[in-house]
Order: structure tokens, then sequence, then C-alpha cells
């Protein structure tokens, strides 16, 4: 691997990527591994961290190391306080320090987001709004970044102002996987005009939620629904439920979906099926724009 002159970090609860950075923002090397935050006691993250890029050190001197996401954490390597809204993503400048026992590492993890009213709090995707309002630094609008636990963020003027949490992503492994409707919903597959339907349903009468949850179980017991169009339908009926939540946020605004592909196609069908157009944006390379910012505004620091 060729000596870097940083290394851009996104630290997440289940997987760590790095990137060894050369001149001009050049990525010279990439690299992930499973050693997220949930596998990791505090003295676990520079052993981690070096298995990743000990060879793009350097013999001597000290390299700047740019983490973003969990490592920031209260279980993380080192707390990184939340900025509170509104506010401007946090920068290099917002970073904190790490002590690091090997002397070439100079560590600064960037701080999370919080929002006292409704009580919210972001870590990692800030970066990824800081990379995507690089590139787009006239965008008024609003940022949706599904996953896991996906995130509303109403941006102006750079700032992000207010910001929503919708556990999505984690109703739908949990109700696919353990409960009734493991059963009945397909790991894989998809049925569009299945996904479509259930967004209007779950829009338009949101109080069966639950009870349109269990008749996906009973339809492949009766009617043997396929399992992917169960799949396809969880998945709509979920994803329905949040817009609806979500109307405030994405209700005459311009939309920027950051996400996973498949993911973030989901959501642009269904924000297109209430006549929002939505522009896509991948969100790996947001989080790598965010943190050349970060990088570059600590530059200007020291």
């Amino acid at each position: 691997m060729t000596t870097a002159d940083w290394i851009a970090v996104d630290w997440g609860t289940t997987h760590l990527r790095v990137w060894a950075m050369g001149p001009g923002g050049q990525v010279l090397a990439r690299h992930d591994s499973d050693e997220g935050m949930g596998a990791l006691a505090r003295d676990g993250y520079e052993p981690a961290l070096l298995r990743l890029i000990g060879e793009a050190l350097p013999e001597r001197g000290r390299v700047p190391v740019i983490v973003c996401g969990m490592a920031g954490s209260r279980q993380g390597w080192a707390e990184a306080p939340y900025t509170a809204v509104p506010c401007q993503p946090p920068g290099g400048a917002d970073a904190r320090q790490v002590p690091t026992a090997d002397a070439r590492l100079d560590v600064r993890i960037l701080p999370g987001v919080k929002q006292p009213q409704p009580a919210d709090v972001m870590r990692g995707e800030e970066t990824q709004v800081a990379g995507f309002l690089a590139l787009n630094p006239k965008f008024d609008g609003v940022i949706c970044l599904p996953g896991t636990h996906s995130k509303w963020v109403h941006v102006s003027a750079g700032e992000i102002v207010s910001f929503r949490t919708f556990m999505t992503g984690e109703l739908f492994s949990l109700l696919s996987r353990q409960s009734v409707l493991r059963h009945s919903v397909g790991e894989e597959g998809w049925d569009d005009a299945a996904f479509d339907a259930a967004v209007t349903q779950a829009m338009g009468r949101p109080a069966g939620f639950a009870g349109d949850l269990f008749g996906l179980r009973a339809e492949a017991l009766l009617t043997g629904l396929a399992p992917e169009t169960a799949r396809a339908r969880l998945s709509g009926l979920l994803i329905g439920m949040e817009l609806s939540a979500a109307r405030p946020y994405w209700l005459g605004q311009a939309v920027a979906i950051l996400g996973e592909s498949a993911l973030a196609r989901a959501y642009a069908r269904a924000l297109e099926a209430q006549g929002v157009p939505a522009t896509l944006a991948d969100a790996e390379r947001m989080t790598l724009e965010g943190l050349r910012a970060a990088h570059a505004s600590l530059k200007e620091t020291t």
C-alpha cells in the first residue's frame, strides 16, 4: 500500500471502512472489515484501525486520521459530544483529538448532531450531508438517508435546521426475520406492483397497519402469497408509514436521497408516486466527500 497523506474512516455499528488518501484527495486504497463499534471494546479501536491501514503509515511522522460515525459514541473509541441544531455539519475544527499508542496516528473524531425537541440524534449521517452540500452548495430542501434508521434532514443556507429519525430498516429486519412473518417473507426477490400498492395502502389507511402486517401471513397460508411479493409488500407498508409521518419534511420541498442503490430507488419510487421527484446520490461517495471536506477544514485551522 502506498504511504497515505491522510486516512478517511467511516466507523459504523457493524462495519468499518477506511480510505488511504493521497494528494488532492485521491483514493489510494480502500479497505473494510466487520469490526464495527458493536464488536469492539474501547481498547480495540486502534488495533482494528492499524490492521487495515498500518501499511499506509510512514515509518516516521504523523498522519491525520479523520473519523466519522459510531467511534465517537458514548460506547465508542472516545465520545465526541453532539453539536446542536441549527448548525453546519461538523467539520475538522469540531473534531475530538484522541490519544493513541502509535505515534504515527493523529486521530480526530467528528461529532454527531443532536436535536432537543423532538429528541433526536445522528452520527455519521451528518458527514454524508456535508458531502452532499460540498458538491451541491446551493441546495435548500430535504435530504433523506434511508437505512436501518432512516433520517429526514431539513437543510437551508448550508445548515442542518431539523431532522427526524425512523426505525424503518430495523423494523423490516425484525419483522422479516424474527416475527411470524419470517415464514412468509422471502430473503430476496421483488415485486414493484406489490410495493406500490402497499405504499399507497399504508399512506391512505395508516390505522390498519398492524392488521395489514398479519394479512401477509394469512395470505401466504390461504392463497400462497409468493415470498418475493410478501417482501415487497412488507417494505411498501413500512416505507408508506414513514412517508406518511415524514410528510411535513418532503411535501413541497426539493428532495435528495443518499443511500444504497436498491433502497434509495425504492424510496424514490414511493416519493414519485406522491408527485415528488428526488435526486439520488451514492451514500458511500457522500461519506467520503464529507470526510474530504472535514480534512480540508482541519488543514485550514492547523
